[in-house]
């Protein structure tokens, strides 16, 4: 379930869903996942992860589903000012399409809006129409394209909406 605070409350997904504020030194635990998520070329490591959650205004939410014993998701976002970025999303294979993206959507977007994010923004392959789908799910509109941007060639997408707090994530 997704909730108030660090914590989570009601879903939307099949499954409740819990997500927590990762840690400063959730960099091992984030890296794995991210190696679980995505190919050897796009991976991330922990000293990157550790040295992205040090940096001013970035957070991080890990998430599961209430019967897993461990996050099988997370996400990373930074706030700059008024604008806030999507850095990464991850969600175990195993784990996918049973609502744990959606809801980390929602805690970041939440997290954005409440610290004065007017704008939220991320990049997705265009070879990913999974990740597309989800995104689009969520409002999220393309604005640009990043010609051969990835590893693999591939372009990315620039997609943008405008953040806002969740009801089930607003205090009472």
């Amino acid at each position: 379930m997704l909730g108030n605070g660090p914590e989570s409350g009601p879903g939307s997904g099949p499954e409740p869903v819990t997500i927590r504020a990762a840690g400063p030194f959730s960099g091992p635990l984030l890296a794995g996942l991210h190696a679980d998520a995505f190919p050897p070329a796009e991976r991330w490591d922990a000293p990157a992860m550790e040295t992205l959650l040090s940096m001013p205004g970035v957070v991080a939410g890990l998430g599961w589903h209430r019967a897993a014993p461990v996050p099988r998701g997370f996400i990373m976002g930074r706030v700059v000012a008024d604008e806030a970025e999507i850095l990464t999303l991850a969600v175990a294979g195993d784990a996918r399409r049973q609502g744990l993206g959606h809801a980390l959507l929602a805690w970041l977007a939440d997290q954005a809006a409440r610290r004065g994010a007017a704008r939220l923004f991320l990049e997705v392959s265009a070879a990913n129409p999974a990740a597309q789908a989800l995104y689009r799910g969520a409002g999220f509109a393309e604005i640009g394209r990043r010609r051969a941007y990835y590893p693999d060639g591939s372009d990315a997408l620039v997609l943008s909406r405008v953040p806002a707090p969740h009801p089930a994530l607003s205090p009472p």
